[in-house]
């Protein structure tokens, strides 16, 4: 989100086979740090918007994720995650990337990637800035 609106998104098949819930979460964290700092670096040429020198917030729904990425310590079973996905947390060490928890509730995402009840669809699509296009649509 930037300026109140959706920039960017992505839905996917994860490329590998993740032995828990927070594994998958992680992955999933270390590809939209490593969309959002090219967005950052990208958006630093036109000088634009002041957001580009501050971390960049990421929000997951998954606190075993969030603790296991903004702490240095391992964790049981994050031995076997791959050695490229763990640069995310260095990514929060260097402060290009904030990680925070989010209730599931609060997740503006979910309707690109899961069914939802109506009113928590048509809350989030309005968060993200669609309510134009969703009017049109009812």
């Amino acid at each position: 989100m930037m300026t109140g609106g959706a920039v960017s998104w992505k839905s996917a098949k994860q490329m590998l086979i993740a032995s828990s819930t927070m594994q998958a979460e992680f992955v999933a964290c270390y590809g939209a740090a490593t969309q959002a700092i090219w967005f950052r670096n990208f958006m630093r040429i036109f000088i634009v918007v002041d957001f580009v020198s501050r971390p960049i917030r990421l929000y997951c729904d998954n606190s075993s994720a969030v603790l296991f990425i903004n702490n240095n310590k391992g964790i049981t079973g994050s031995k076997h995650i791959e050695i490229k996905y763990l640069t995310i947390k260095e990514k929060v060490k260097n402060g290009d990337v904030a990680v925070e928890h989010i209730s599931t509730n609060d997740m503006v995402a979910d309707p690109l990637t899961k069914g939802l009840r109506p009113c928590i669809f048509e809350r989030h699509v309005a968060s993200m800035g669609l309510v134009a296009s969703w009017d049109a649509l009812v």
